[in-house]
């Protein structure tokens, strides 16, 4: 008989949870003016609103914090993280950050200007939130494959070469910042980025001059679906894999609250000096000393043994296998999902089961709200109300894809509670036929509007 697939790991530590009736649940999403963040965690049952911060480390995690270095300048545990980086990633400079929007800010406040141009693969909120505050503007340069949720596609966070060429044959190249490339791709579905995608797209931006830039926050997913899914890497290891990915960047920030597997940190790599050393100005100006960064030393030595363990296999294997579960269990019940499945989370097309509900009216955030109150089960839109206001007319954008997103956080929950996440959302999908008005903004912000936005029942 063929073993069955087992986690590579046994848990040591609980938390309980609590349960609620759907009464409950009624107010206080109407306290919370219908905005999943505003919601109390003690008031969620299950927490997929994100997977960064939210998982559990390891024994030797918590061993390493135990032995940070918390000087001010020169800590042990910086130059620890920095040899891990190095190592990994190859690059020869690099600084710490809070988190992976820290290091957004410090380094477009160096490389992002008024009037420029920022090509990518769907700029994440935070990303384009950064470029769009500084009078410049992100481009999506996405394969159009992206948008079919139900085409079978193995690396659907790939850029369009042709769509980047022509941002690069139509502005002169002292207006194009940088080309991002998102790993794995975030907005499209948690979607993967191929190597062979990864060279053509450096190869073309050394053409025309224009350095690459890589959001990291998940490459180390995206390196298992590269041994996966691409034929000439199915016998690398994920760490040569991430090693040729990072040949093709010229710098790269990380949310270390994902692949780097702890609770609070990030980081930019760069591979030239002059980069580096202007990105130190404002790194002591935002968030500390160029030796920590608005980090603590423990929390330095706890990502230099998190980004080692998530750059192995059987880890990536245990996580991604869950996040697959759970998809393979909606689709068994007819649920519309974005296909193939990522690596941290569900996509749920809300486009397909909310098409009663006008597109004014915000599908997702309405399947978000429809879920907590079915099963206190908490999710995150990115459809309408991520996609903000176009800058210079102040009109809604609407993007191609109106997806709710069940992120999965790492090492915490067991596939029982995949089991119910299912039949919860199976329960909402089950009576969409009378789900027909969504929700209207009562307030807003003016940039990245959904952390705060406030809503009522249309």
């Amino acid at each position: 008989m063929e073993l069955p697939f087992s986690e590579s790991y046994k848990i040591k530590m609980i938390e309980p949870l609590k349960r609620s009736t759907r009464e409950q649940r009624e107010a206080w999403m109407k306290e919370a003016k219908y905005n999943l963040f505003k919601l109390k965690s003690d008031k969620v049952f299950i927490d997929l609103l994100t997977d960064s911060g939210t998982g559990a480390m390891s024994d030797r995690q918590w061993a390493a914090i135990m032995t940070g270095d918390e000087s001010y300048a020169g800590a042990r545990s910086f130059h620890e993280l920095k040899d891990t980086v190095k190592r990994i990633m190859g690059f020869d400079y690099f600084l710490p950050t809070h988190q992976g929007r820290a290091a957004e800010n410090v380094l477009f406040s160096v490389m992002v200007k008024e009037g420029d141009i920022v090509p990518g693969n769907s700029h994440f909120d935070t990303t384009k939130g950064h470029i769009e505050f500084r009078k410049a503007t992100a481009v999506d340069c996405t394969i159009d494959e992206a948008f079919d949720t139900t085409l079978n596609h193995p690396f659907k966070g790939n850029l369009d070469l042709e769509k980047l060429e022509k941002v690069y044959k139509g502005y002169p190249k002292e207006k194009i910042s940088c080309c991002i490339v998102t790993v794995t791709c975030n907005s499209s579905g948690g979607q993967p980025v191929s190597i062979q995608n990864m060279k053509d797209v450096y190869a073309l931006s050394k053409k025309y001059g224009i350095p690459v830039m890589y959001d990291s926050a998940r490459f180390a997913e995206n390196a298992y679906f590269i041994k996966l899914r691409e034929e000439a890497y199915k016998d690398w290891t994920i760490k040569e894999i991430v090693a040729e990915m990072y040949k093709y960047a010229d710098y790269a920030t990380m949310s270390s609250k994902k692949d780097g597997l702890v609770n609070m940190g990030g980081f930019i790599g760069f591979k030239d000096e002059e980069t580096y050393r202007k990105a130190c100005t404002f790194n002591i100006m935002f968030e500390g000393f160029v030796t920590y960064g608005g980090m603590a030393g423990r929390d330095m030595a706890a990502l230099a043994v998190g980004l080692d363990e998530a750059t192995e296999f059987d880890y990536l294997e245990t996580r991604i296998k869950q996040v697959e579960y759970l998809g393979e269990k909606l689709r068994e019940y007819g649920v519309p999902i974005q296909y193939p499945i990522g690596g941290h989370a569900i996509f749920v097309d809300a486009n397909k089961i909310l098409p009663n509900v006008p597109k004014e009216q915000f599908r997702a955030q309405t399947l978000g709200v429809e879920l907590y109150l079915e099963g206190g089960i908490r999710g995150v839109e990115i459809g309408a109300i991520l996609a903000d206001r176009d800058p210079v007319t102040r009109e809604n954008r609407y993007p191609k894809l109106e997806l709710l997103r069940l992120a999965i956080p790492r090492r915490v929950y067991t596939n029982n509670h995949m089991d119910y996440i299912a039949a919860a959302l199976k329960n909402v999908y089950d009576r969409r036929d009378q789900i027909k008005a969504g929700l209207e903004i009562t307030w807003e912000a003016p940039i990245m509007r959904h952390f705060t936005v406030e809503l009522k029942k249309a």
